[in-house]
C-alpha cells in the first residue's frame, strides 16, 4: 500500500508537469515507464489515478499544443496504455485518442512513416547504460556521449598530428577518415562546446512539403503591380514582375516565383527577406522550438521580477 502511495504522489507530481512545454516530453517518457512497471499489479485505485492522467495528457494535447513531437509522444503512450487497460469504456476512449493522434501526426495518410521512422532509428548505434538489460531495441546514444566521444576523438587526431607520431590506439587511415567525418557533420553541435561549453541551437530543416504545397499562389494584375511599383523584383531570380505573372506567397505577405522558391525550401524553411519560419516535417526541431518560446517567455517573465517577487506590467 506504501508503495502504491508512493507511485500515486508521482503520478500527481507528472500530472503538474504535463503544463509545462519544457517538461511534456520528459513527462510523457516517464508516465509510460511508470505505466509498464507499476500497472500490472496495480489496484483499482491506483489504475483508475493512471488513466487520469493518461486522459489528462489527451485534454493537453487537444486544447495547447500542436507541435508534432508532443502527439508523438503522446501517442506512444495510448498505444500502451491501450494494450494494458481493461476497462471496455477506457479502451474506446484510448482507442479514439490514439485515432485522433495519428490524423494529427498524417500517419493514415502515410502508412510508410511509421516503418521509416522505425529504420532510422536502427540506423543510429544503441547505447545502453552499465546494468541496463533489455530485449527492445537499444536506445541511441545520448546527447552528451556522442558529443564527448567525438571531442575526444579530435583531441586524440590532431595531438597525433602534431606529435608525427601514432596515436595511442593505433587508429588506421580509414578509421581516422571517418572519425574527422563525423566530426564535420556535427561541426556546428561541436565547435561552440570546445569555444564557451554552451548548448547550440540545432540546423532548421527544410519547410514541411505539405505546408509548401498549400502557399497560396497569386496572379498578378495591374493593381497588384502598380502598388508595387515598376521596379517591383522577385527577390531571388530578381526579374522585374509582369502582367499575369504567378507568385506564390509566404506567411509574411512576400512573394516569389514558385520555380524560384521552391529550391530555397527544399534546403531552408525561413522566408529569404523576412526570415519568418514555416513549419517543418521535423518533430524534434518543432519540440525544440516549442520548448525555446516556452523558455524565452520564463526569462521574460524573470527580467520583469523585482526582488519582492512582484513582477512590473509594461
Amino acid at each position: 500500500m506504501e508503495s502504491e502511495d508512493l507511485v500515486k504522489q508521482e503520478l500527481e507530481e507528472l500530472q503538474k508537469q504535463l503544463g509545462k512545454k519544457q517538461k511534456f516530453e520528459a513527462s510523457v517518457s516517464s508516465l509510460k515507464c511508470l505505466l509498464q512497471c507499476s500497472y500490472p499489479s496495480a489496484s483499482l485505485s491506483l489504475r483508475q489515478s493512471f488513466y487520469s492522467v493518461i486522459c489528462r495528457v489527451a485534454t493537453v494535447l487537444k486544447s495547447r499544443y500542436t507541435a508534432p513531437g508532443f502527439w508523438n509522444a503522446g501517442l506512444g503512450l495510448f498505444e500502451l496504455a491501450y494494450l494494458l487497460v481493461s476497462e471496455p469504456s477506457e479502451k474506446e476512449h484510448l482507442k479514439a485518442c490514439i485515432a485522433q493522434a495519428r490524423e494529427h501526426l498524417h500517419l493514415e495518410d502515410n502508412p510508410s512513416l511509421q516503418a521509416s521512422q522505425f529504420s532510422d532509428n536502427q540506423a543510429h548505434r544503441g547505447y545502453l547504460f552499465e546494468g541496463h538489460l533489455t530485449v527492445d531495441p537499444e536506445p541511441p546514444q545520448p546527447q552528451w556521449l556522442v558529443q564527448s566521444n567525438l571531442l575526444s576523438t579530435a583531441a586524440t587526431l590532431f595531438a597525433a598530428e602534431s606529435s608525427q607520431a601514432p596515436a595511442a590506439n593505433e587508429t588506421t587511415q580509414e578509421d581516422a577518415a571517418k572519425m574527422l567525418q563525423d566530426l564535420l557533420n556535427r561541426l556546428e553541435e561541436v565547435v561552440p562546446l570546445m569555444v564557451d561549453g554552451g548548448p547550440v541551437a540545432p540546423k532548421a530543416p527544410p519547410a514541411s512539403k505539405e505546408v509548401v504545397a498549400n502557399l497560396p499562389v497569386i496572379t498578378f494584375t495591374k493593381e497588384i503591380l502598380a502598388n508595387l511599383g515598376k521596379d517591383a523584383e522577385c527577390a531571388l531570380c530578381r526579374e522585374n514582375l509582369v502582367l499575369n505573372d504567378k507568385m506564390q506567397e509566404l506567411p509574411g505577405k512576400h512573394t516569389f516565383h514558385p520555380p524560384c522558391l521552391k529550391p530555397r525550401l527544399d534546403e531552408h524553411n525561413s522566408c529569404p527577406i523576412c526570415r519568418h519560419e514555416l513549419q517543418t516535417d521535423d518533430h524534434a526541431y518543432e519540440s525544440w522550438k516549442e520548448r525555446e518560446k516556452e523558455a524565452e517567455e520564463e526569462r521574460k517573465g524573470a527580467e520583469n521580477a523585482n526582488r519582492g517577487g512582484e513582477y512590473m506590467y509594461v
